[in-house]
Parts: structure tokens; C-alpha cells; sequence
């Protein structure tokens, strides 16, 4: 049996205030014994975090990381860096760093690796635009991104990576993949994971990343694919992150 994983992106959000609103829910929240639960707040804020939620089942993340160990590199952070904040977990691949930012898929490679050296176990995120999806491109799309970040790695490393799907026409728009659209995404990345290794594609956990919220994510989560979730607005409420934690049972 794979644990749910619930990740909660807060993505350029969030305050102090907000990360002991979290410490105190989650405090006195009884969760499912078998869950993981991470929060990746913004930098600034990962040391508040760490401290708010250093008595609660609770993992930190981050929400990406330089490949570089140091060095002139204004504004960035390194994994060396967030490790020494007990960061368990870091997004590589968002959606949002590809089109901002121009992350290719060999720097979205070079993140995951670093995560890695780091001893973090990164999320890797792909998904499609609604013009690939359109076009009948998802598969395509979401598998050729996959297998450029999972494909040079070593066995042992492809074991410590989660994927995410996020298919990007879902992502803050309200609009939601149906479950059974979701579910055959996650299916084919788990097939192509037993091109590799068949026992590593019954142990990967694939999340949902496209507006999971406490409406949808039961359903969702009821999907055999779908081990948990990368949620985004959501996430931001204490009481709609909670009720999404308790769909994961």
C-alpha cells in the first residue's frame, strides 16, 4: 500500500500570521495515521514553519531550489540550504517556474538531481497546457517530461521521487480535470515507470496537482492512481487543508 501524501504549495502567499494558524490546527487535528502531510511555504518563512510545526505530523517543503551548491547566483537557494532548515520535500518542474521562468526540462533535470545529492525528496511536476491537451498531446507531453527527469537516473534515486500531475489548464482557473481524465494520466505514468521497474511503479506515489479542493478531492482521491495531492489555493485555509487531509484516508 502506498501512504497518501498531501502537499500544500502556498506558493507567493502567506504570512506569519497564517504559519501559526497552521501550527495551532494542526496541533490539535487527529489525522489519518497513515498520511504524509507536507507544507511548502516561501522562504522567508521556512524557519517559522519549521518551528510551528515541529510538534505536529507535518513535513516542510520548498518550493524549488538552485542546482548549484553556492556561488554567485543572486536570489537563489541551494539544497545544501533548505537542508539545513529540515526540508524534507521540494517541487521541481512546477508549471508556474516552466512559464515564468523558462525551466526546461534539462533544468528541471538538474533540480531533481540536486534535490536529490541534497537528500530531499523532490516532487517532479509535469502536465500539459489546454493546447496540447486539445491538440491530443497529453500523453505525449506528460510522459516525454517524465522520462527526461526519471530516465538517466539510478534506480535507487527514481525510488525517492514523487510525481505530480498538474495538468496546467487546471491550475487557478477553477476548472478541475474530471477524476476518470486524472486517473488515466496516472495510470499511463505509472505504466511507464514499469518500463523501468515494475515493484518501483506499484511503490511511486503519483499526486493530482490541477485545483484539488475539499469538494473534489474525495473523489479524486478515490481514483486507484492517485496517491494524494499537490494543492494550491486550498491550501491557504486551514479548514479546507484539513477536510482534503481527512479525504486521504
Amino acid at each position: 500500500m502506498r501512504t497518501p501524501l498531501i502537499a500544500g504549495n502556498w506558493k507567493m502567499n502567506g504570512s506569519h500570521a497564517l504559519v501559526d494558524e497552521f501550527g495551532r490546527a494542526f496541533a490539535d487535528a487527529a489525522l489519518p495515521d497513515s498520511l504524509d502531510v507536507v507544507v511548502l511555504p516561501p522562504f522567508p518563512y521556512l524557519d517559522a514553519a519549521r518551528r510551528a510545526l515541529a510538534d505536529v505530523p507535518v513535513q516542510l517543503g520548498a518550493q524549488t531550489l538552485n542546482p548549484s551548491h553556492a556561488g554567485a547566483r543572486t536570489g537563489e537557494v541551494s539544497g545544501r540550504m533548505l537542508k539545513e532548515f529540515d526540508v524534507d520535500y521540494v517541487l521541481v518542474g512546477h508549471s508556474e517556474r516552466r512559464a515564468l521562468y523558462r525551466e526546461t526540462d534539462d533544468d528541471v533535470y538538474d533540480r531533481l538531481l540536486a534535490a536529490l545529492n541534497a537528500d530531499i525528496q523532490p516532487i517532479l511536476c509535469v502536465g500539459e497546457t489546454l493546447e496540447e491537451r486539445d491538440a491530443g498531446h497529453t500523453f505525449d507531453v506528460v510522459l516525454r517530461q517524465v522520462g527526461h527527469a526519471l530516465a538517466p537516473l539510478e534506480p535507487e534515486q527514481r525510488a525517492r521521487v514523487t510525481i505530480a500531475y498538474e495538468p496546467v489548464w487546471a491550475i487557478g482557473t477553477g476548472r478541475t480535470a474530471t477524476s476518470e481524465q486524472a486517473q488515466d494520466v496516472m495510470a499511463a505514468i505509472r505504466e511507464y515507470q514499469a518500463g523501468f521497474d515494475p515493484d518501483l511503479a506499484q511503490a511511486m506515489r503519483l499526486l493530482y496537482g490541477g485545483s484539488m479542493s475539499a469538494a473534489n478531492a474525495a473523489e479524486l482521491l478515490a481514483q486507484p492512481d492517485i496517491d494524494g495531492g499537490l494543492v494550491g489555493g486550498a491550501s491557504l485555509k486551514v479548514d479546507d487543508f484539513l477536510a482534503i487531509c481527512h479525504s486521504a484516508r
